[in-house]
């Protein structure tokens, strides 16, 4: 009886635990929400700030909870808020230059060069730019090079030395661990699968690898040369013989234009703007500033133009903030083509691909949209495989010079454990009505039939992804298939091949879009809307991201990027039309 009253009081109390903690997350999230909509004042003699040590995505994301409305968020920290609150800064009075202060920027290439075009628009308003760094990475620099002035600690450190990337190869770890891949592809150069058919890049993979990183090379240095006056060949020999690894040769270099302290700097900022060393510098965050800035967006209740964000892996499913689904994004191109005041539709892609099936769902629904109103893309860091099978059907397509796009290819992967289940001594024995019941078992190995049924389910996607490109590109399939076989490709080499209209970020597209149907007067509405669920909220208040935080504290940051692609991966379902997107540009 004693054992049961025990048991009994301790469900209880953890139910009143429960309630307890809910109504405490309750309150914080009122308390959050009601915070984060306090006023940002900006003061006169102001320095924008511009610290982006967060994760930078293209869309912040709009989300909704319906039975808690107060948790509702609409963030302002997205790309294309900072974008907006850098050229509105260039407008206001009260901001008198912009400090990029030690920054370790966490953005791709393609989203570093459209802040880095937005601060070249701010420096044309005649106000300055002033940066400061401990140290610079190579991808902080290519932002950085654009100030005015440079600052270096005299201790401090600049990573200029080319570009690079680096891929692991897991033949031999399968053929030890007794785990595998059993991989079914087509295209020479669909190297997403390659690193579980070989131990060495292959020739066709290094040729595409050292294709786009020359060109996003080429463009990292064009634009480096321009702001700071250096010829890309003298800063190529720069980079070829470390020519800035101390802060003597970075400025002996160019690279740099003073070597001081932070509080040097800071004083160097203040004199810019007429005030004494002692008195306060006023600044003003970047995020908070785009908050600020938002609120100032002209209105138009007449006409709006839609941009519909995809931005993540595609998964088959509803999609969220983290990965692309057709449901999210079906919903949102349906409705912009349903709303009368919206005239036009930009698709903002910024995909590595996925899915076949959600990638041909979506394509579907841009299809039937672009019969109602236009539809032009742009595209983001990447846009390629299923990320391109989306976006070809569009009435245009932008991208950005150091995009990288194509990948016109498709595989299939399947885990087979057979050696593993050997080792161990387990045996699997299927009992079957028909010869083909099993279409496939983790514990044996792929014969030649299921091999037959599965390369002809992926021909046959192969197939329609070249017509579809054919089809929206006005091609012949067979000179896509001349430029497919899943090659990658700079945004630079798209607009020469045709697989691009125009190199141009999303405000060219947005202008674009607003000639095409004619209108002057007009405002953006963001899309995709995210309805959130209890579980979801959960999530939001950060129970399941300290965890993570847990797991990437004991495996270190290389380690669990690795978990993560090995967890991405087994979410991985049909065929994929996808690009290696862990690489990394370093």
């Amino acid at each position: 009886m004693n054992f049961i009253k025990r048991v009994f009081s301790t469900v209880i109390g953890i139910f009143v635990f429960l309630f307890i903690c809910f109504g405490f997350l309750i309150i914080i999230g009122m308390l959050f929400g009601s915070s984060s909509k306090e006023a940002v004042v900006v003061k006169d003699n102001s320095i924008l700030e511009l610290k982006l040590d967060f994760p930078i995505k293209d869309y912040a994301a709009k989300t909704t909870f319906k039975e808690y409305p107060f948790l509702d968020t609409d963030e302002k920290n997205g790309l294309f808020d900072l974008i907006y609150a850098i050229d509105y800064a260039a407008t206001d009075a009260k901001i008198k230059g912009i400090s990029i202060d030690n920054n370790f920027i966490m953005a791709g290439v393609s989203q570093t060069k459209a802040l880095r075009d937005a601060l070249v628009r701010f420096k044309e308003s005649g106000k300055f730019i002033m940066s400061y760094g401990d140290i610079y990475s190579q991808k902080d620099y290519y932002l950085n090079s654009v100030a005015d002035t440079l600052f270096l600690n005299p201790v401090g450190l600049i990573e200029f030395k080319g570009l690079s990337t680096e891929r692991l190869y897991f033949k031999d770890f399968q053929e030890k661990s007794g785990i595998k891949m059993e991989v079914v592809r087509l295209g020479k150069y669909k190297s997403a699968v390659e690193p579980y058919l070989e131990n060495e890049m292959s020739d066709n993979n290094r040729e595409q690898i050292s294709a786009y990183l020359n060109g996003i090379w080429t463009e990292i240095k064009k634009d480096i040369s321009i702001s700071r006056n250096i010829s890309t060949e003298t800063l190529n020999t720069i980079a070829e013989n470390l020519e800035s690894r101390t802060p003597e040769l970075a400025l002996k270099s160019g690279l740099i234009d003073k070597i001081a302290y932070h509080d040097e700097y800071l004083n160097s900022i203040k004199n810019n703007i007429g005030i004494n060393n002692n008195d306060e510098l006023n600044t003003v965050e970047i995020e908070d500033y785009a908050s600020y800035a938002a609120n100032k967006k002209p209105y138009s209740i007449k006409n709006k133009i839609a941009v519909i964000y995809t931005e993540g892996q595609i998964f088959y499913g509803e999609g969220d903030e983290t990965y692309v689904g057709q449901g999210a994004v079906n919903k949102a191109l349906e409705e912009a083509r349903n709303n009368d005041k919206i005239k036009a539709i930009v698709l903002r892609v910024n995909s590595p691909g996925g899915s076949a099936l959600a990638s041909e769902l979506i394509w579907r629904e841009v299809d039937l949209t672009k019969k109602v109103k236009p539809v032009i893309v742009s595209m983001g860091d990447v846009a390629a495989s299923g990320g391109y099978y989306i976006a070809c059907n569009a009435n245009k397509i932008f991208a950005e010079p150091t995009t990288i796009t194509g990948s016109i290819g498709v595989f299939g992967t399947l885990p087979n454990v057979k050696g593993l289940a050997d080792k161990w001594g387990i045996n699997a024995e299927q009992v079957v009505t028909n010869k083909n019941a099993v279409t496939y078992s983790f514990f044996e190995p792929m014969d030649d039939g299921q091999r037959a049924f599965i390369k002809e389910s992926i021909s046959s996607v192969y197939d329609l992804f070249t017509n579809r490109v054919a089809q929206g590109r006005g091609m012949s399939q067979e000179a896509v298939h001349n430029i497919a076989q899943g090659r990658v490709w700079t945004g630079v080499d798209a607009v020469t091949n045709g697989l691009v209209d125009e190199l141009g970020g999303l405000d060219e597209a947005i202008k674009y879009a607003a000639k095409l149907v004619e209108i002057e007067d007009y405002m953006t509405t963001e899309y995709p809307i995210f309805e959130k669920d209890l579980d979801k909220m959960l999530q939001g208040f950060g129970l399941i991201q300290s965890k993570e935080d847990l797991i990437k504290e004991e495996l270190g940051d290389e380690n669990y990027k690795i978990l993560q692609e090995v967890k991405a991966m087994t979410k991985q379902k049909g065929v994929q039309l996808m690009f290696p997107f862990a690489t990394e540009i370093k």
